[in-house]
């Protein structure tokens, strides 16, 4: 076979699949249609879980450095209203500003330093499948070839064509609205004041946040210290847009005249992109060797999430393909993929869809709506459960087995370690990729029980500070498969543990 695994589209989702492939020992193949990076940004940075995660691969600090963009404090807009998480000591969400185009660029090269092979100009024409492959006809500069591999993952975005050709159903809702971003320079002209308002010659102070007009939606962000500002508007239009086209400042500027009627002046663009919101998710992520992942699986009407969902799928889909490639999955494994990557969208789907009855409003009773939910946000266990709604870290995957802890199906915690070796940490210990048995309670018994499974499965021993139990066992995406109790005795906690490493790592 040409591949393992054939990867369409080499967006952020299907170069993170790559590189967790590559990390677990299998060949991708990764076919882009355009051949070059986009350059108008689709997503202006990440937000949520997968930040953690980037971190337990040890990219977090590449991609801190790569941002020319001062981190922003945690507030975020949730249906036209804002999410102030600065009142938190630990906020749950966080986002880091940086451009797709430059995110794709840094995973691309994280990439090829695993040595996947990324064909760009590569267009995935036709695919078909059997019982032992997934034949793929591409369409590259030099003229039409087939390729074969175990397996097909769609990571081809919202107009698919590895789910339309597997003939998933990709059901849901179009809303009417136009959605345009920018991050643009003001002009000498125009006043920045200290509240954040602008102060425009010949129309007055223009309010920073959100502004509700007959017309649509408009929001204004921006700094006294500072000549950029970002720019945003909705309006319901019936106009098909082709994606490929980029924004122009002269579409903003008639944008912003119509929502708030403002001549607004203004400078350079550092970013302009105009997208509309659907609420789609494919029936299945899964149809026997084909799979799907990111935009391809889910659109989400709302914005700040997809990236941090299509991330998470890929994260989530890698090591269990490695496993079937390998030889040693266990019966299923590859089905949970649909299970929890379609439970985790169900949930970003709930909070999305509510940010539409919130913004979409304009009677008494949206603004009442509005209103209250503000005022639920003053507090702070409602604000921390809002956070972790949106970071998508307040998921749980159902756990198979007799034996649950409170911690299973959840994202391991960053611990600090203490090891024969010195201090590290649950983060340093997942930069491979490989799933982890860390005893934190120094019990014998089940490291030796483990030792069956120790060609899949490291085994560490550490001590840390208020342990959450006594041993964890760790998968590869970092979430929690199996933990004991503190001082859970041996009778119990080695047969349940020898459960959950055969469900999740297979026959020793």
């Amino acid at each position: 076979m040409d591949a393992d695994v054939i990867v369409a589209g080499a967006g952020p989702t299907g170069l993170m699949l790559a590189a967790e492939l590559r990390l677990a020992g299998v060949r991708p193949l990764v076919l882009e249609r355009q051949p070059q990076r986009r350059d108008t940004p689709k997503a202006g940075g990440l937000g949520g879980q997968i930040l953690q995660l980037l971190g337990y691969r040890g990219l977090l600090e590449r991609l801190e450095a790569a941002c020319t963009d001062p981190v922003p404090a945690p507030r975020f807009p949730f249906g036209g209203v804002h999410v102030d998480l600065t009142r938190l000591t630990d906020p749950p969400m966080h986002a880091l500003p940086l451009p797709q185009p430059r995110l794709e660029r840094l995973l691309e090269d994280r990439a090829g330093e695993l040595g996947v092979d990324v064909r760009r100009g590569h267009e995935v024409t036709g695919v078909s499948q059997d019982d032992a492959a997934v034949i793929v006809d591409v369409r590259g500069p030099d003229g039409p070839y087939r390729v074969t591999g175990r397996y097909l993952v769609g990571c081809d975005g919202a107009r698919s064509r590895v789910r339309d050709r597997a003939g998933i159903p990709f059901p849901g809702t179009a809303y009417p609205e136009v959605n345009r971003l920018a991050q643009i320079t003001l002009p000498d002209t125009v006043t920045v004041l200290g509240n954040g308002d602008l102060d425009v010659p010949g129309f007055g102070a223009i309010r920073a946040g959100f502004t509700r007009t007959d017309q649509g939606l408009f929001g204004l962000g921006a700094s006294p210290d500072s000549k950029v500002v970002s720019l945003y508007t909705i309006e319901d239009e019936s106009t098909e847009y082709d994606d490929d086209t980029p924004m122009t400042v002269a579409e903003l500027q008639d944008s912003v005249r119509r929502v708030l009627g403002a001549d607004l002046p203004v400078g350079e663009p550092l970013r302009l992109s105009r997208f509309t919101f659907k609420a789609r998710q494919a029936d299945r992520y899964r149809d026997g060797r084909i799979l799907l992942a990111g935009d391809a699986a889910h659109l989400f009407p709302a914005t700040g999430v997809a990236l941090n969902a299509g991330m998470l799928d890929a994260v989530n889909l890698a090591w269990k393909l490695a496993a079937d490639v390998h030889g040693w999955a266990p019966t299923g494994l590859l089905d949970t993929y649909h299970d929890e990557r379609r439970l985790a969208g169900e949930r970003t789907m709930l909070h999305t869809q509510a940010q539409v009855a919130l913004r979409r409003g304009h009677d008494p009773a949206a603004e009442a709506l509005r209103e209250v939910f503000q005022e639920l946000l003053v507090d702070e266990q409602p604000l921390r459960r809002m956070g972790a709604l949106v970071a998508g870290s307040d998921i749980r995957y159902p756990m198979s087995g007799s034996h649950h802890h409170s911690l299973a199906g959840t994202f391991a915690p960053d611990l600090t370690l203490h090891t024969d070796q010195g201090t590290t940490s649950v983060a340093e210990l997942m930069h491979t990729a490989r799933p982890l048995l860390l005893d934190l309670a120094d019990r014998p018994e089940l490291r030796e029980r483990a030792q069956d499974w120790k060609q899949h499965v490291e085994i560490h021993t550490a001590t840390t500070d208020d342990r959450p139990a006594d041993v964890l066992l760790i998968r590869p995406d970092a979430h929690i498969a199996w933990a004991t109790t503190i001082d859970e005795p041996a009778d119990s906690a080695v047969p349940a543990l020898r459960e959950a490493l055969s469900d999740w790592f297979g026959t020793p």
